[in-house]
């Protein structure tokens, strides 16, 4: 039974991964969960600076699922190399390091410091504010999404992923925007803008007036646009989105995910990502499925 997948000439020893945010580097969840089990841990983002995030209230529960307006607090690139890429060395499993930045000079900054370092792919997080442009997000102008990913392509080493936001009216353009500028991957969804009120204090649930939703209460429209995108797009897709278990995450294989990032649950139960992966092993095993490739895109129309 194989459960090797290929994401831009990097072989995994599974699809399943960590989402951005919801696992730090790993050094929180080592105590719960075999790091070398995964196909690749996606970090925390990080930035050319440390950045101090937003001001609490930035977690709100919903139903479903959770708000936040972390603001991608981090200790920057610096600090980054010298603890957590020699940390993540340890394990035998890939390294995709999320980048965040305000303006493209500080997306490039950071992929220039990672150009030398034993990190396996990059993921670029175009969620970000794009402050030059009034804060719309990188990912939800065409034009935006283009100049960036065509600017980091120049100056990465590694193969590049774009993480694309969902907050958008057409995911296919998006997709196909970042597959005809250079990227050599994507990945979707990032979270759904929402904003919560607490009816007693007539308050919003947190500082930021609005935050990003992720949970389960996401995943259908989450299957919906990593399927589109797929169907758009020639490279391979890695799909996140409301992932509880291994059900989930053979849902988003069929949609035409190459790989699965598990998000918002690590929180809820830390142990989510090895139950995925042993799920999947399982649900091959009683259907007969040799190889996990023959899930890729297999949804009959």
């Amino acid at each position: 039974m194989n459960t090797k997948v290929t994401i831009a000439g990097v072989e995994l020893k599974n699809p399943v991964m960590t989402a951005s945010g919801t696992f730090g580097s790993g050094m929180e969840y080592e105590e719960f969960v075999d790091i070398n089990r995964l196909g690749a841990v996606v970090t925390k983002g990080v930035s050319a600076v440390p950045w101090p995030g937003n001001e609490t209230p930035r977690v709100a529960e919903t139903y479903g699922g959770m708000l936040n307006a972390i603001g991608l607090q981090n200790p920057g690139i610096d600090l980054f190399i010298e603890r957590d890429i020699p940390f993540l060395r340890e394990f035998d499993t890939k390294i995709i390091v999320n980048v965040a930045g305000h303006t493209i000079p500080e997306y490039v900054a950071v992929v220039e410091k990672l150009s030398d370092q034993p990190v396996d792919l990059l993921e670029i997080n175009v969620s970000c504010p794009n402050v030059k442009e009034g804060g719309i997000a990188f990912g939800q102008d065409p034009r935006a999404l283009d100049e960036i990913t065509r600017e980091i392509k120049r100056h990465a080493k590694q193969p590049v992923i774009m993480k694309l936001s969902p907050n958008v009216t057409s995911i296919a353009l998006m997709a196909r925007t970042a597959e005809m500028a250079g990227a050599d991957a994507i990945s979707l969804i990032n979270t759904i803008t929402g904003m919560q009120i607490d009816i007693r204090s007539r308050k919003f649930a947190l500082a930021n007036k609005t935050g990003g939703l992720s949970g389960p209460a996401i995943k259908p429209i989450a299957v919906r646009m990593v399927y589109q995108a797929a169907q758009a797009v020639s490279i391979p897709v890695i799909g996140m989105g409301g992932i509880a278990n291994a059900d989930d995450a053979i849902e988003f294989l069929l949609a035409g995910a190459t790989g699965v990032a598990v998000g918002m649950m690590n929180f809820h139960n830390p142990y989510a990502t090895t139950e995925v992966i042993e799920g999947l092993e399982e649900y091959m095993e009683q259907n007969g499925v040799e190889d996990v490739a023959e899930l890729i895109g297999g949804v009959k129309e």
